[in-house]
């Protein structure tokens, strides 16, 4: 398989994936927005932290109100990390590769962006928001589900997943983080910060958090408690069976790259962060701790993707 081909199909999948993922990022905080008293304000502006585009954001918005920042991270096609950059992307890598992936699945992708892009505005409304974004993720699974089903499970299908796992790792670590990105002050009991009687909220937090994952009843089945914040870290983090815990992404990947020549560099990459995952105890993380052991897995994540592009996707000298 041509490095061109390879690189096409791996950032279509991941493209795709960003945006259902941040489209389900954004349901965090409409949940949170709904189950929270009115007392307990929630912020848009850590939306763009966790997106990690504050400084474009500011060169082009005044302030990080509500409706800005849905504008931004939703339909801005300044924002290449918008939903819809994302699936223009995602239509571009599919569009240059036709006749390597099913006819209908380059169908469904630029059938995905034309109704996102024309129904942009219902992602502001308060009333039309959830619907929306539902299509979005919908949308995405759709293709999931037809690729798996319709294309022939080849090494361009490996790199398919590769792409998809290791994009789901990075954004599944990014939706943890709205915990501790600042979206409610501290909960915790005996935390001098905390919001005096928010402590009966923290549970329902954790619920948001796993909702965004379509992973609360999956935990409860798993778990079969009260959601309960060390829980919830040790299932998101370590859960080998559900599908979007970040230690299943990760072995995912080490899979699709056993597959494939040439894995030498990025298997060892792999391997370094599935040690760092299930070294971690999550129950001992503070707020702060958890911040910056998300900091590391990402940071392990883009090396991990160096040695992909490294090893696949530019020219390789001749032995």
């Amino acid at each position: 398989m041509l490095s061109r081909v390879a690189e096409h199909i791996y950032w279509m999948t991941r493209y795709v994936e960003r945006a259902e993922n941040i489209a389900r990022l954004m349901n965090v905080n409409s949940h949170l927005l709904l189950d929270l008293p009115k007392r307990m304000r929630l912020g848009w502006e850590p939306i763009i932290d966790i997106l990690g585009c504050r400084e474009l954001f500011f060169t082009l918005n005044d302030s990080a109100a509500e409706r800005q920042v849905l504008r931004f991270v939703i339909s801005d096609l300044n924002n290449p990390g918008s939903i819809l950059s994302t699936l223009r992307l995602a239509r571009e890598n599919a569009r240059t590769i036709r006749d390597i992936i099913p006819r209908e699945a380059w169908e469904h992708i630029n059938d995905l962006y034309q109704q996102a892009s024309k129904n942009s505005q219902s992602g502001l409304s308060p009333r039309k928001r959830y619907d929306y974004l539902r299509g979005i993720i919908l949308g995405s699974q759709t293709l999931t589900g037809m690729l798996a089903g319709t294309m022939t499970h080849d090494e361009g299908y490996e790199f398919l997943r590769l792409g998809r796992n290791l994009e789901r790792a990075d954004m599944t670590t990014r939706i943890i983080d709205v915990r501790s990105a600042t979206l409610l002050p501290d909960l915790g009991e005996g935390n001098p910060g905390a919001l005096e009687g928010s402590q009966p909220f923290e549970n329902i937090q954790w619920m948001s958090v796993l909702k965004s994952l379509t992973a609360y009843q999956m935990y409860r089945r798993a778990v079969q408690v009260r959601v309960r914040r060390p829980d919830v870290l040790r299932f998101l983090f370590q859960e080998r069976r559900f599908p979007r815990a970040f230690y299943h992404t990760v072995c995912e990947a080490e899979t699709c790259l056993h597959a494939l020549p040439h894995n030498e560099k990025p298997r060892r990459a792999v391997t370094r962060v599935k040690n760092k995952v299930m070294r971690v105890k999550p129950d001992s993380l503070s707020q702060i701790e958890l911040h910056e052991f998300i900091d590391q897995l990402q940071l392990g994540l883009a090396r991990v993707h160096d040695a992909i592009a490294a090893s696949y996707f530019r020219a390789r000298r001749q032995p």
